[in-house]
C-alpha cells in the first residue's frame, strides 16, 4: 500500500467513527472500525467494523443496517473529508476483537499451573 493510500485511508478511519457514533444507535454494542482498506486507485475500499456486546445475529444486523445507510454514511463523510475521488465504502464485520476476548477469558478461567517438582539436588528434574 503507498504512503498516500495509507494516509487517505487513515483519515477516512478517523473520521469515519464520529460520524457512526453521532448518528447511529447500536443498543448494547460498541462499535469500532478496526481498519480502512482502499484500492489503490482511491475508488473503493472496505471497512472493517469490529462490535462488541450483543449476539452474532445482532452484529450481522449492525453490518446490515450499515450497508443500508451507506450513501447516508458515504455523504456525511465526503462532507468533512474532501478528495479529488471519493471512495466508495463496503462494510465488513471484523470478528478478531470479540475472538481474542473470548481467548483471553478462556485462559483467565484455567486452573493455575501446578508447582515444579525439584529433585533432592536441587537440580530440576527433566
Amino acid at each position: 500500500m503507498s504512503l498516500r493510500t495509507e494516509r487517505a485511508a487513515e483519515l477516512i478511519r478517523r473520521e469515519l467513527a464520529p460520524i457512526l457514533e453521532r448518528d447511529y444507535v447500536f443498543k448494547g454494542m460498541v462499535l469500532t472500525i478496526q481498519a480502512v482498506d482502499l484500492d489503490p486507485d482511491l475508488k473503493s475500499g472496505r471497512v472493517w467494523v469490529s462490535i462488541l456486546g450483543g449476539k452474532d445475529y445482532d452484529h450481522q444486523e449492525v453490518i446490515e443496517k450499515l450497508r443500508a445507510n451507506r450513501a447516508h454514511i458515504q455523504k456525511a463523510l465526503y462532507k468533512r473529508v474532501v478528495m479529488k475521488s471519493s471512495p466508495q465504502l463496503f462494510f465488513k464485520l471484523d470478528s478478531s476483537v470479540a475472538r481474542g476476548v473470548r481467548i483471553l477469558n478462556a485462559i483467565d478461567s484455567l486452573p493455575p499451573p501446578a508447582p515444579d517438582q525439584t529433585s533432592e539436588s536441587g537440580d530440576l528434574e527433566r
